[in-house]
């Protein structure tokens, strides 16, 4: 029988040795970024994403590629090299409504038909790469059916204030989007682009609860093979 909680602490304790605790230096802002520092303030990788970046490396479970851990729990992006080491993290906006799958057949839908309840950014581990939006920009697609991808901020409604709510301290109001994980403009293109390119890599999206045991014993009962 699988034993969450001592998986975890295992985990715990392995992720403590073999990872760095804080997160790497920002990348620098570019020179045509405008915006304030305070949209991607400093934060410790969370114990959980730390946890499970040293299952992914133990198990060599990325297969040599970069990846992201995204802690819906903490709503923060901890990217990491392919040797585990932590890249940065940045807070990000995430579903707006609670839960771990996407509804079928969502990726089909216009905006307008989805409901708030529809808005969920799904758990799981999903191979990533670059690929066009329907705007100018380009974004990381994580599960292209469903319309889920990790972009920069999206500011076109003023009255949904994205960039405060990365900004603030608390994690209450990081829940907004349709299900699209938003992060900083200068994470997106200071971290995200040059760490993807050209290999692609994986994103390891955290559920709902602490607990995160689940996630691994989904990923050990259907392998990826390269």
């Amino acid at each position: 029988m699988f034993d969450q909680r001592r998986t975890r602490a295992a985990l715990i304790a392995l992720s403590l040795a073999a990872l760095p605790p804080h997160v790497a230096a920002a990348a620098p802002l570019a020179a045509t970024e405008t915006r304030v520092a305070a949209e991607a303030p400093a934060l410790p990788a969370s114990t959980e994403a730390l946890a499970l970046a040293a299952w992914v490396v133990a198990k060599a479970d990325a297969h040599g590629l970069p990846f992201i851990v995204i802690d819906k729990v903490h709503a923060q992006v901890v990217a990491f090299t392919a040797d585990g080491a932590v890249r940065a993290t940045t807070p990000a906006l995430l579903g707006a409504a609670r839960g771990d799958l996407s509804p079928p057949g969502i990726g089909t839908l216009k905006l307008a038909q989805i409901t708030p309840a529809m808005r969920t950014t799904p758990a799981g581990r999903f191979e990533v790469g670059f690929g066009a939006d329907l705007g100018p920009h380009d974004v990381l697609w994580i599960d292209y059916d469903a319309a889920i991808s990790l972009h920069r901020v999206v500011t076109s409604n003023a009255a949904e204030h994205r960039l405060q709510r990365l900004a603030t301290p608390s994690v209450a109001d990081n829940r907004i989007s349709y299900g699209c994980i938003n992060v900083p403009v200068r994470f997106y293109e200071g971290v995200i682009q040059p760490l993807f390119r050209p290999a692609n890599g994986i994103a390891y999206i955290l559920p709902e609860t602490p607990a995160f045991g689940s996630l691994i014993a989904h990923i050990e009962a259907h392998p990826h093979p390269r």
